[in-house]
């Protein structure tokens, strides 16, 4: 039996012990608002548009609340099952691609009206949504690829020129396909069809307009990471020599990543950018149009047979967990080697930041919250982070009456972050004023603090994962 002086003194250590732990895991977090350090980039774009459920759904006011700058079409299943994918557009690959009434073209120019009407600019993705089912019907290899390339051509003609009765949205950017390795989900043919089916496309679209980008082709796996360098998978180490061979255009590679840390997606952006420009494409656009947070690091749970098990999964996708990483990912990407960045996505299926009937998820509050960080948009010097767990940017505006800091805590235990600063952009002190997005607040303000003109410090008390957002403006 344990005495009680025992249990005494057990409980006591165990307590200093949770102290000792609590105090390690605090972050010192300063900040000098006279220390600049560039421009904040909005890399905040989003896949799919804002129509869903039929059109029952409309998340245009949110879309453009986020002023999402890119929204690039993957898995475009609203507001129906057949919009944006080639075979939805030209449902009869026999027919004549150079014939307008060959296309089905009608469902897809109201999807992508709504896009533009929200500001965004389009990446459009020429191929097809993933086939999760055992019989594949769309993602094999076309039967002939210099008519598929036809057909891509009708479809630019019709949205960027106004043929057919079109519309003119001056889309620039064409992917080709995506996850082409992603084998049989996403293509079922040998890699050297894809390559054939790529360069023909690319060799086709720019020859007739030289002006726009084409790119591609959207890979999850690309290879062996160490650090900041990349060794690349046969299929894309074989894909690069393909298109270097038969010159075709490579004017941004797309690539994707799901991860629980979101100093990952910052690492494998300088690796991609290393591979790109030491392989001679140094003026191709890195896009990491597909990111999210992946649960544990494990996908088994979203293929589960388990219904709970699946909503679970995207509980903790789209909830406190996801949106604090959310908010890391948009932090370190400040410092990444990147022109455009996806979130998968922006709509409201299983992966998006929005319940099926149109509620916003904690997702798109830290959104948000990066969101108002633009509108002070030069980026202040901030010490202290933690890798991996803390990640913290601040900023101030242009006209310099207004400053803001976002932080988000990505760990699970409980602490008291100090963040302490000085050299206001304006003379006197500050009104500070805190909000908290957690497991049970939605980027509510939690305080409002008064701070002196000279040194200041606050103590911040988080519940992760949480991401706090501080709105600092001139005080008498």
């Amino acid at each position: 039996m344990i005495s009680a002086a025992f249990r005494s003194v057990l409980a006591s250590g165990l307590l200093l012990l949770a102290l000792q732990l609590s105090r390690s895991l605090a972050a010192d977090l300063h900040v000098d608002f006279s220390r600049t350090n560039g421009l904040l980039r909005p890399l905040h774009g989003g896949n799919n548009g804002p129509l869903g459920y039929g059109e029952l759904v409309d998340l245009t006011a949110f879309h453009r609340e986020l002023a999402i700058p890119y929204t690039r079409l993957h898995d475009s299943a609203w507001p129906y099952p057949d919009i944006v994918d080639v075979h939805a557009v030209f449902p009869d690959f026999n027919a004549d691609p150079a014939r307008p009434e060959s296309y089905r073209f009608g469902p897809t120019d109201d999807y992508l009206r709504a896009i533009t009407n929200t500001g965004a600019r389009i990446v459009y993705r020429l191929g097809e949504s993933i086939e999760h089912a055992k019989r594949k019907r769309y993602v094999l290899p076309p039967p002939d690829a210099a008519r598929w390339a036809a057909i891509c051509t009708g479809i630019i003609r019709h949205f960027n020129e106004g043929w057919a009765n079109g519309q003119h949205l001056g889309i620039r950017h064409w992917e080709i396909w995506n996850e082409p390795e992603n084998r049989p989900a996403m293509w079922t043919g040998s890699p050297k069809e894809f390559y054939h089916l790529y360069s023909t496309a690319a060799k086709t679209i720019k020859a007739r307009w030289p002006e726009l980008k084409v790119g591609g082709p959207a890979l999850g796996h690309l290879g062996e990471f160490r650090a900041e360098t990349l060794k690349p998978s046969e299929f894309l180490r074989d894909f690069i020599d393909h298109i270097k061979t038969e010159g075709a255009a490579l004017d941004f590679f797309s690539w994707h990543t799901y991860t629980t840390n979101a100093s990952v997606l910052r690492q494998r952006a300088r690796a991609v950018r290393q591979l790109l420009d030491s392989e001679g494409f140094r003026a191709t656009e890195s896009h990491l149009n597909e990111w999210n947070y992946l649960p544990d690091h494990d996908w088994g749970p979203m293929l589960s047979a388990s219904g709970q098990t699946r909503e679970r999964w995207y509980a903790r996708q789209g909830g406190a967990e996801g949106a604090a990483f959310a908010a890391a990912a948009l932090i370190e990407l400040q410092d990444a080697p990147l022109d455009v960045a996806n979130y998968y996505s922006a709509d409201n299926q299983p992966f998006g930041m929005f319940s099926f009937h149109g509620t916003p998820k904690k997702t798109f509050y830290a959104f948000k919250a990066f969101r108002a960080l633009l509108d002070a948009p030069l980026r202040i010097a901030i010490s202290g982070m933690q890798p991996s767990r803390l990640s913290a940017s601040a900023s101030v505006s242009t006209n310099r009456n207004e400053a803001m800091i976002l932080l988000s805590d990505t760990s699970s235990s409980p602490g008291e972050h100090s963040l302490s600063g000085k050299n206001w952009p304006w003379p006197g002190g500050a009104l500070a004023e805190i909000f908290i997005l957690d497991a049970t607040r939605n980027l509510e303000r939690t305080r409002t603090e008064r701070l002196p003109e000279s040194a200041w410090k606050l103590q911040l008390q988080t519940q992760p994962p949480a991401v706090t957002w501080i709105r600092f403006r001139s005080a008498p």
